[in-house]
């Protein structure tokens, strides 16, 4: 008996989908295994104080509003005061420029407006106000930690913020100690989930060396 042509095709097992379905589940693993040893990293320098004698105290930008610092950005330039007044370092930089609707208005200019209005003598502020995003803000500080000679500077901004500080500051050659601004109120899990999906996402772009561009919703700077 002669089997039809036809037929013998349709027999014959595909080999593409079950290797394409191996290779998927391998990279969702290994993205799966990614995600968990980032969310760690961050977990573990959120929870963590660092701060210790240094030469400079950096405080991240945040929002503004009409040159007033948002809350999250008070709470940063409170825990810079108050590492000032601990003495930890003679010298607080303030970063964070401005778009075109903020009017003229800066962060790292109202961070310092702020930081003189409790204290802290002008001579003893540096204000960055050109960067825009976290990247470029750690690129002005490594500019300014080699113009002042800033060997060891304490970095402070919202705890989950901190390990990609850190990872992109020893990338630009800065020996940086990590310090978190206390939390403010009462944070909803998701509200905490979403902070942790933006860095995870934000360091693995970093690491892939993509623009955070790719995201629109991760875009601007980081306001929690």
């Amino acid at each position: 008996m002669i089997v039809p042509a036809t037929n013998l095709r349709r027999k014959q097992p595909s080999t593409g989908w079950p290797i394409l379905r191996f290779l998927l589940g391998i990279f969702l693993l290994g993205a799966i295994a990614w995600c968990v040893y980032v969310y760690q990293q961050i977990a573990a320098v959120a929870t963590e104080d660092e701060a210790q004698r240094a030469d400079a105290i950096a405080v991240f930008g945040a929002a503004e509003y009409s040159g007033r610092p948002s809350p999250v950005l008070h709470a940063r330039l409170d825990h810079a005061v108050e590492l000032y007044r601990r003495q930890i370092a003679p010298i607080i930089i303030t970063l964070g420029g401005g778009s075109d609707k903020d009017s003229g208005n800066t962060e790292g200019a109202v961070g310092r407006d702020y930081l003189l209005a409790n204290g802290v003598p002008f001579g003893n502020i540096i204000a960055e106000t050109r960067s825009i995003d976290t990247e470029q803000q750690v690129k002005r500080l490594a500019a300014i930690a080699h113009e002042y000679n800033l060997r060891h500077i304490v970095v402070v901004s919202d705890g989950t913020h901190l390990f990609r500080i850190r990872e992109l500051c020893r990338d630009a050659g800065l020996d940086v100690y990590t310090s978190p601004r206390p939390t403010l109120g009462h944070i909803s899990s998701y509200d905490l989930f979403m902070r942790y999906v933006h860095e995870i996402l934000s360091y693995t772009l970093l690491r892939l060396h993509l623009s955070e561009d790719w995201f629109h919703w991760l875009q601007g700077k980081e306001d929690y």
